[in-house]
């Protein structure tokens, strides 16, 4: 399940109640998946994307990444969210979103339970 919600728009941005312009954050992808821990040094934690996802990531923002396929990005999980970054993987084809272990903490993730994210690119 994942659901994509473009918030740029640059002929009518958003407005606070003031009239103000609001700083978007990007374009807001919802989805949900499973943590998993990289089995080599380190152990790291990540969430792969939904491949259908991460396809249509790349489609509109390939020209965006950085090295090794790094997309910017504002992730959110329960009531947490920071600044970060998806990495492209070229082996499982999709986007990896790391998990720091203040997140997984605060949020109480655990492996193989899936959880509700929201990224903003």
């Amino acid at each position: 399940m994942f659901n994509a919600v473009s918030v740029a728009n640059t002929q009518n941005p958003a407005r606070d109640n003031a009239g103000t312009i609001v700083k978007s954050k990007g374009i807001k992808y919802e989805f949900a998946a499973r943590p998993w821990q990289y089995n080599g040094p380190g152990g790291w934690h990540f969430i792969s994307l939904p491949k259908n996802l991460a396809k249509e990531i790349r489609n509109a923002l390939k020209s965006e990444e950085e090295g090794w396929g790094r997309l910017k990005a504002i992730a959110k999980i329960g009531n947490s969210e920071w600044k970060t970054a998806i990495w492209f993987d070229t082996k499982l084809n999709t986007y990896l979103l790391p998990l720091k272990l203040e997140i997984r903490k605060k949020e109480n993730l655990s492996i193989d339970k899936e959880v509700e994210a929201i990224l903003w690119i």
